[in-house]
């Protein structure tokens, strides 16, 4: 392992900016702004690089996400993080998917700055409150309740269970042969009743600009894929640490989807159509705790 502590904690500083933007461009930016703070001191002085470089981080990461906000209020459409290729490390690590998972992150873009700054390093990264607190600019006595607000907030919209990969992968595989094969009825079997599809196109690809809500109306809006299919590769990548489908059209990389599974079936989907957000999906992303 490098000496340079800032070397040796990249992807860590990168995972940390990540999950409080949700945006790979904006969290390359963060690490890079931390590297020239971190350059600027005197490093040997520093007693724990790893908690000083994320307090950096998580300053700048707060800074930048106080100005995307305002940015993503004039989206055309639904607004979705940036989806990451990942490794299998990243989808074994349980706790680690979950916190990157889309299902999670948009979760996260419900909660204030500080409240997910909070939740994110205390829970994730298991950072003090001590730390955060001096991250944020607030009390120790302050940061504990936004902790403990951030934290019921989460509860009641993350997804209830998580499954293994090999469910995901059962799972997925069947909605997949469902919808190229046109078969309605396996497809409306795999479906939860309630089932929300979320799709993010940034007005540069057709998709719908409101959530697609219901069992029906998804099969319905999905049963014309059917027509297209002897023209896509569909693959199935690990993508932000969950089985999800790749769909290029024509030799084009086309759509990421995301999926969260509960019961055996598919609750929700995150269809990703902007080709800005689509292009770290051919590198693994380096995601570290």
């Amino acid at each position: 392992m490098t000496d340079d502590p800032f070397l040796a904690h990249r992807g860590l500083l990168f995972t940390v900016a990540y999950e409080l933007l949700g945006s790979a461009a904006d969290a390359d930016d963060v690490v890079q702004e931390t590297w020239l703070r971190w350059a600027e001191v005197d490093q040997a002085v520093v007693r724990e690089p790893r908690a000083y470089l994320v307090r950096i981080a998580t300053r700048q990461a707060l800074n930048r996400l106080r100005t995307v906000s305002r940015r993503r209020e004039e989206y055309v459409g639904e607004w979705l993080p940036e989806p990451l290729l990942t490794s299998p490390d990243v989808a074994d690590d349980v706790e680690l998917a979950e916190s990157v998972s889309i299902a999670m992150l948009t979760v996260l873009e419900t909660l204030g700055p500080t409240e997910r700054a909070v939740l994110v390093l205390h829970e994730v990264f298991a950072v003090p409150y001590d730390d955060i607190a001096e991250a944020v600019g607030k009390s120790t006595a302050a940061v504990r309740q936004i902790a403990h607000r951030a934290r019921e907030h989460v509860a009641a919209r993350r997804p209830r269970a998580a499954v293994s990969r090999e469910e995901q992968q059962e799972v997925v595989d069947r909605f997949l042969a469902a919808v190229t094969g046109g078969d309605v009825h396996s497809l409306l079997d795999v479906l939860a009743p309630d089932v929300v599809v979320v799709a993010d196109s940034g007005g540069l690809a057709p998709a719908a600009r409101r959530p697609v809500v219901g069992r029906e109306r998804v099969a319905n809006a999905l049963s014309r894929f059917a027509a297209f299919a002897p023209d896509v590769e569909i693959t199935t990548p690990l993508v932000n640490g969950t089985v999800a489908a790749r769909i290029d059209a024509g030799g084009e990389f086309d759509t990421a989807i995301t999926f969260v599974v509960e019961g055996g079936r598919i609750s929700r989907m995150y269809a990703m159509r902007n080709p800005h957000k689509l292009g770290r999906l051919d590198e693994v992303a380096e995601l570290r705790r």
